[in-house]
């Protein structure tokens, strides 16, 4: 089995070209909208289980990585009102290559039949919408590949027994929603299995996650690795 770790909202940072976008709102670069707080410093612990990582540098708020090129979404209420040649420069610069890198990493472990086992590193808002979100640990996967769905009941069970934080599976959104694992997923129908871990913010402070949590998941990955097939 080999690990790969990613974090597709690691940063908020906007090229200089484009940061006009956000005369009038830049304070927006540095709430959830422009990045996931905590995400990158998770990822950053996490790092030394892999055996191949990478992260995004780039803001969402230009261009999302984490959304397929036909998603109404994939650039923001920013971006979306450049000119066609502009949006396909993005898409060349910054979101080809990210995702274009990642997919060569999992081409190069099926190359020697490895089983590639790919986390992807998110945090969501403790409140939307008003409502308060019951949970601490959201583990999103595809229910019906059946090692997906193993690997992630293991890790869940890890967690738990390893502490009081409240895990759920499919929460606060859907393994099967567009995003990236979900199109890794359909690239690589053998010997890949798409998992993404979702932090809540209540667990960060200055863009730094609590040490215990971090701790708490690098434990539980560790003791998955161990268990792999």
């Amino acid at each position: 089995m080999k690990l790969l770790i990613t974090c597709e909202h690691a940063a908020n940072a906007i090229p200089p070209q484009y940061i006009y976008l956000f005369k009038e709102q830049k304070d927006v670069l540095n709430t959830h909208e422009g990045y996931d707080p905590g995400a990158y410093d998770l990822y950053k612990y996490l790092e030394p289980l892999s055996n191949a990582s990478y992260a995004q540098d780039i803001g969402r708020l230009l261009i999302e990585t984490n959304r397929s090129l036909h998603h109404p979404k994939l650039f923001s209420r920013f971006s979306k009102i450049l000119e066609h040649s502009k949006k396909s420069q993005i898409i060349a610069e910054h979101y080809l290559p990210y995702r274009q890198h990642v997919e060569h990493l999992t081409l190069d472990f099926h190359e020697f039949n490895h089983l590639v086992v790919h986390l992807s590193i998110h945090s969501f808002t403790p409140v939307f919408n008003d409502v308060e979100r019951d949970c601490d640990i959201g583990i999103l996967y595809d229910p019906t590949v059946q090692l997906e769905k193993e690997i992630s009941e293991q890790f869940k069970k890890s967690l738990i027994d390893k502490s009081k934080y409240r895990v759920r599976k499919n929460y606060p959104y859907l393994g099967k929603a567009d995003g990236f694992t979900t199109y890794l997923r359909k690239r690589f129908t053998e010997n890949y299995v798409g998992i993404e871990i979702e932090v809540n913010q209540k667990f960060v402070s200055k863009n730094i996650m609590e040490k215990s949590m971090k701790e708490t998941i690098y434990k539980s990955i560790e003791d998955c690795i161990k268990k792999a097939p």
